[in-house]
């Protein structure tokens, strides 16, 4: 029993030392994607993509607001033939609306990942490359609130700047 705790304390007093000799460091990755370059032209560019279709839907809008106006003005002198067609042109409209809603937002989502993928591929090995040269064993992303004490010293945000050419 003696010989078992012994052990136990040995390979505990190894593990310890082991994890005791890694490196560790931490980024803000928030923090890094605002001050790259590339973000900022991707939002922009977003922006004018994800305007087109509020503008498209502003317009469809004004043209449903029309036609619900035109249809309670002029529905006492309608007959129900002519009534059903507003109704139904109406109701068109407002499905087309919701469509294009639907559909601008999944295209505008698909574009944003598109145009993200390369900058996030970059900030990703500048943060590998930063790890390999500075000897670092592992780095963690502060962004996601896991990290609950850190040194300054061990913020890696200057150097994977410094790596992305970024001041």
């Amino acid at each position: 029993m003696k010989k078992i705790t012994l052990l136990a304390a040995l390979f505990g007093t190894f593990i310890s030392a082991t994890y005791a000799q890694n490196k560790l460091g931490y980024i803000n990755s928030r923090e890094l994607l605002e001050v790259m370059p590339e973000v900022k032209k991707a939002d922009s560019s977003l922006q004018i993509y994800a305007k087109s279709f509020q503008d498209q839907l502003e317009s469809m809008s004004k043209e449903y607001e029309s036609k619900v106006k035109d249809f309670q003005a002029n529905e006492k002198t309608m007959n129900e033939a002519v009534k059903e067609v507003k109704v139904k042109e109406v109701q068109q409209l407002q499905e087309r609306m919701e469509t294009l809603q639907q559909s601008a937002q999944e295209k505008t989502a698909k574009r944003r990942e598109e145009m993200y993928k390369p900058i996030l591929e970059k900030a990703d090995k500048a943060i590998k490359d930063v790890a390999k040269e500075n000897k670092y064993d592992y780095i963690f992303d502060a962004s996601g609130g896991a990290i609950l004490f850190a040194k300054d010293s061990d913020n890696v945000l200057s150097l994977v700047k410094t790596k992305l050419g970024i001041k």
